[in-house]
């Protein structure tokens, strides 16, 4: 579950946990657990009555990255969520003790919960000198979406704060994108795949441009992940990271 990865704004995922349950329109069609049911990695569907017996730990998988010589971004449970409630903070303790001791490393951490990040984070040494390696991010599908989690946060002490606005499910507006470094930009794909307006890309694109934001344009909506053959050639050279 550790490995290299064609997800564009990373190089290679670690998942110390696996398994989640929805929590909003966005998880409706979660890659990850259409994955971990077709290979048997999960027996049930992903719902909030299942979790228990779907998030799984694995302590077995935590010194990965400290094996890992070359330097590498690294999104951390692709195949779960990091602040999942079932997951106990002090197998969260020994998650941020590996990210501290890989500082060659960047990790990269995108949660749909980020109410639990900020508390879990806040109270503890992180609040005070935040892993100048971690980059903290939330999951923004729609404007509601993005009017709860974009001021939990910036509430949350982080080096890198970013904005995975996938799968794009309806136009937002980025008002106000202080102490936010980062935007990932992406349509649903798959056979049931939400569209995408190209407008709405376009829209946070151009927010993103004005605000000196970095922006990485990862996929229009579609069948197949991709350009689709319906965004702009300068639209879609977007592949920018923070600095």
């Amino acid at each position: 579950m550790s490995q290299r990865t064609a997800i564009g704004w990373t190089e290679a995922t670690w998942n110390p946990v696996t398994g989640c349950s929805r929590v909003s329109p966005g998880c409706e069609h979660c890659y990850a657990e259409a994955l971990s049911l077709r290979m048997g990695w999960s027996a049930k569907p992903w719902t909030q009555q299942n979790a228990a017996e779907n998030v799984k730990l694995h302590p077995e998988r935590l010194a990965e990255p400290l094996r890992w010589r070359t330097p590498r971004r690294v999104f951390v449970n692709s195949m779960s969520d990091l602040f999942h409630e079932q997951i106990p903070d002090d197998f969260l303790d020994l998650v941020l003790d590996v990210m501290a001791r890989a500082p060659r490393h960047t990790f990269q951490v995108l949660t749909k919960r980020p109410g639990r990040m900020q508390a879990y984070l806040s109270a503890r040494n992180f609040a005070r000198t935040p892993l100048p390696n971690v980059w903290l991010g939330v999951s923004c599908e729609d404007q509601r979406r993005a009017e709860e989690r974009i001021p939990l946060l910036r509430a949350t002490p982080a080096a890198v704060r970013f904005l995975s606005c996938e799968p794009l499910l309806s136009p937002i507006q980025l008002d106000g994108l202080r102490d936010v470094h980062w935007v990932i930009i992406g349509g649903e794909s798959g056979p049931s795949h939400r569209p995408m307006d190209i407008g709405w890309a376009e829209q946070i694109a151009q927010t993103c441009l004005v605000a000196g934001i970095p922006v990485y344009v990862k996929q229009d909506s579609g069948p197949r992940p991709g350009k689709q053959g319906r965004l702009s050639d300068a639209l879609w050279s977007r592949k920018e990271f923070p600095a």
